[in-house]
């Protein structure tokens, strides 16, 4: 990952942090236990600060969950800004520095209570995966096909949850049509389709939204979906069914507190067919909540500090 020249110093720097996270992972026993740990990040804005040929700066607004299934350590959630430097090097970016500090909180949904960290076993390092994301595209703008393998399904469903949370799949209609069309299989893609439509129409009249993605005092509609991890439920070559654990933010960055953007940490079932030389989505459907403790000793930010994470050009990549 690292450029030329700068191993060495991310090596350390690598260390460091995994060394205070370590601490918070202990909890009230001397030793960890590395096969009972949670250590899921996932990646819920990504703004470009800076581009060109040679180099690039992007900042991303992360979500964590770190703790132990073990029960020493519950799980807690937090937030993080990382900015992330770039060098293009050897025909790929490579990583130059990453500094991370504090980022804005949001509250965990108050319908969803804390999970007991024993609830967290399926997402151990064994037991579940990363999201790998390539940003991949096809000339539709939506993500290229995916491998015949069960990778390839992973990172399918990976796709379809950020696209479904996607801010344009409320407030436009036409890109919302086309990315069902991309992406959901044909048998189910008529009645995706007008379920899609009744569900976005719902949460834009419920916040006040208009077409534009902004209510009528100008804040602005925020949704993301990230995958924290994925794990296989069944796999052949012609259907698979993967589950993810999701964080998604949903509400309206302004002035408003009483639709303060919040975090819902879902479980996510996306059921998938090989269909066109691609895997394609049957249903993606939201099971039982696994959530972490809130963020310790951190209070929520202002809902107006949100803004400058919303619009569909501060979308992360798609896997």
């Amino acid at each position: 990952m690292a450029a030329k020249g700068t191993a060495g110093a991310a090596v350390k720097k690598a260390d460091h942090r995994a060394g205070d996270a370590v601490g918070s992972l202990r909890g009230d026993t001397s030793k960890v236990s590395a096969k009972k740990t949670i250590a899921r990040t996932g990646v819920l804005s990504a703004h470009v600060l800076g581009f060109d040929a040679h180099r690039a700066m992007v900042r991303l607004w992360t979500t964590t969950v770190r703790g132990s299934a073990a029960g020493h350590a519950s799980p807690k959630a937090g937030f993080q800004s990382v900015t992330v430097t770039l060098t293009w090097e050897s025909n790929d970016w490579k990583l130059k520095d990453i500094a991370a500090s504090k980022g804005p909180v949001a509250p965990i949904d108050v319908r969803q209570a804390s999970n007991v960290p024993g609830d967290f076993s399926g997402y151990v390092p064994d037991a579940a995966e990363d999201p790998v994301v390539s940003g991949a595209e096809d000339q539709s703008g939506f993500p290229a096909p995916y491998g015949h393998s069960e990778h390839g399904a992973r990172a399918a469903a990976v796709s379809a949850t950020m696209l479904y949370g996607d801010p344009r799949f409320f407030t436009d209609e036409d890109w919302r049509h086309r990315m069902l069309a991309a992406t959901a299989a044909s048998s189910v893609l008529h009645s995706v389709t007008s379920d899609s439509d009744s569900t976005a129409h719902l949460v834009m009249e419920n916040r006040g939204v208009g077409a534009d993605g902004t209510t009528a005092d100008g804040s602005e509609l925020i949704t993301r979906t990230s995958a924290l991890a994925t794990r296989s439920i069944s796999y052949s070559d012609q259907a698979a069914s993967i589950e993810l654990w999701t964080a998604s933010v949903g509400g309206v960055a302004g002035k408003d507190e009483t639709q303060h953007p919040q975090v819902a940490y879902l479980r996510m079932t996306v059921d998938l067919v090989w269909e066109d030389g691609t895997w394609r989505t049957t249903a993606v459907t939201p099971s039982d909540p696994l959530v972490p403790s809130p963020p310790a000793m951190q209070e929520a930010d202002p809902t107006d500090s949100f803004a400058d994470l919303g619009g569909a050009s501060n979308a992360p990549a798609t896997a």
